[in-house]
């Protein structure tokens, strides 16, 4: 049986980072997952994340992060950044509902959450950088 849970984004901090990529400088509108319950439920139960926004689940200090799709019904790019804001590594069209562990490979910081397509869209790399208070800037 599945169960409904209302999303958490009118409760949630939303913020603004920018993605440098090849391709520019590109405005990203975040709901920011602080509390561990925010973080567990994360993009849980949501129909649709429109273009240019996503959600950012920022850890204090830097560790292999995991994460999954259950009860996620879109597919997701997951980003994840290193401590000084570099994209360590990008987990594209994550599949919907699936209890996969989907591991940062490294110590990060922080894991972007964005729409199925949008890290490819945005031209955006291991390598690029993401501009946030969060990582110092």
């Amino acid at each position: 049986m599945l169960v409904m849970v209302p999303p958490l984004d009118a409760k949630m901090r939303r913020d603004t980072l920018v993605l440098v990529t090849g391709t520019g400088e590109h405005k990203i509108e975040v709901e920011v997952a602080e509390t561990p319950q925010e973080k567990s439920v994360g993009l849980m139960f949501r129909p649709s994340v429109p273009a240019n926004t996503g959600m950012l689940f920022p850890y204090e200090t830097a560790q292999e992060v995991t994460m999954w799709m259950r009860n996620t019904y879109v597919s997701l790019d997951m980003v994840f950044i290193r401590a000084d804001g570099i994209v360590h590594r990008i987990e594209e069209r994550t599949e919907p509902f699936s209890e996969r562990v989907i591991p940062s490979q490294g110590p990060v910081t922080a894991v972007l959450e964005l729409a199925a397509g949008e890290a490819a869209r945005l031209g955006l790399k291991p390598g690029d950088r993401v501009i946030h208070p969060h990582f110092g800037r």
